[in-house]
């Protein structure tokens, strides 16, 4: 097989690798060949959690002296949908009118495949001796459970003795353009069930029974009558939002035992998981009064706020986005969560990709010439980081 080196056949092959997580379905397999081709040293650990699938994983490193810049990403993809829906097969990586189509083009195969082509022709240029290291870490589990991904990966590397100085993480970021946006952030997440607790009975004997719902409607309002912050510098208020109250009761005649309700809050650096919880347990104390019985369980969350604070690493790669496409980027934290929300515990990271519009959609598309303008920009990023 002739060797991939273009970010068009490298994107091209990983998406024909049907790496549905958690399958890894060949396109790590992919990675460690053309890696190890251009002289990294691969290691393909695989990491196990009970009530988890088994995740494979992937670390490379060429040279072993500083700085080391680290390029992040993922293979895994999200299910196609119905097949027959796309224009074209969702797996087959077919082009056409210089478009490339599948799952995986936008999130983020597309992405991968430039870091690759930019680090392969930065070796081609440079040889194995530059001054630092680069490598890659590169998981199948960012968009499953992410338990046995990116943070046992890293965990893995660190005890191993390896140290990384900047991350460039190449998920999609741009909303509309390449070069609109990069990630220096992302807000935290916390989910919330509570529950009203009420007596059933006959709706024709209410002083028997204890109505549920009222003390629902007053709780939920107590949650978001008053915002919880007003934003800051880098991020957006946090907010609160509801995705579900019901009590499951089919009768129209019976006043329900419960009631149920589900949030989400997306929240900003001037809160952790335990003090915003504290504060939603304060909010609904003070509205509960002695009339309402509720119980609140909150969900262990893997995802705080963080912030890159915007410095020299930044402006470098803001710099080789301006030079390549003439727009200055915005320093953004919208947008969920992503791996960044580990890997910021290793190293200071930035998130910037392809245009986003696409992910997770029927018929995912790049257009093949922003594959090449990312992979110019990230390797305009690698000739600043390692000057000659």
């Amino acid at each position: 097989m002739p060797p991939l080196r273009s970010p068009l056949d490298l994107a091209r092959a990983l998406i024909r690798c049907p790496s549905v997580t958690p399958e890894e379905g060949g396109a790590l397999a992919l990675l460690e060949r053309v890696l190890a081709e251009a002289g990294f040293a691969v290691h393909r650990p695989v990491f196990s959690e009970p009530g988890t699938p088994d995740i494979d994983n992937l670390y490379a490193r060429i040279g072993s002296g500083g700085p080391c810049l680290l390029l992040a990403g993922h293979t895994d993809v999200v299910p196609p949908g119905e097949p027959g829906a796309w224009r074209h097969g969702p797996f087959e990586g077919a082009v056409s009118e210089g478009v490339l189509y599948g799952r995986g083009a936008v999130d983020m195969k597309g992405g991968l495949a430039c870091l690759l082509a930019a680090a392969l022709g930065f070796l081609d240029a440079r040889g194995r001796g530059f001054p630092g290291s680069i490598a890659f870490l590169v998981t199948g589990d960012e968009e499953g459970p992410a338990v046995n991904g990116t943070v046992k990966l890293l965990r893995w590397a660190r005890e191993r003795g390896e140290r990384f100085d900047h991350c460039i993480l190449g998920e999609p970021t741009n909303p509309s353009r390449l070069g609109e946006m990069i990630k220096i952030g992302r807000r935290g997440s916390l989910t919330g069930k509570l529950t009203v607790h009420g007596r059933q009975g006959h709706v024709a004997y209410p002083h028997r029974a204890q109505n549920p719902i009222p003390g629902m409607l007053r709780l939920a309002s107590s949650l978001i009558a008053e915002p919880l912050d007003g934003g800051t510098a880098h991020f957006d208020a946090s907010n609160l939002e509801f995705t579900t109250i019901d009590v499951g009761n089919p009768a129209t005649n019976v006043i329900p035992a419960d009631a149920r309700a589900v949030f989400n809050i997306r929240f900003n650096e001037g809160w952790t998981a335990g003090t915003l919880g504290a504060e939603i347990r304060r909010r609904l104390e003070a509205a509960a009064g002695s009339t309402v019985r509720f119980s609140l369980d909150l969900q262990p969350s893997n995802a705080p706020a963080f912030l890159t604070r915007p410095d020299a690493f930044v402006d470098l790669v803001a710099g080789a986005i301006e030079a390549e496409t003439g727009l200055r980027p915005a320093l953004s934290t919208t947008g969920g969560t992503s791996d960044a929300r580990f890997i910021k515990d290793a190293c200071p990271v930035v998130e910037f990709g392809l245009v986003g519009e696409t992910m997770h959609q029927v018929d995912e598309q790049v257009p093949v010439a922003d594959l090449d303008r990312l992979t110019a920009i990230y390797r305009r990023v690698l000739d600043a980081y390692f000057p000659a």
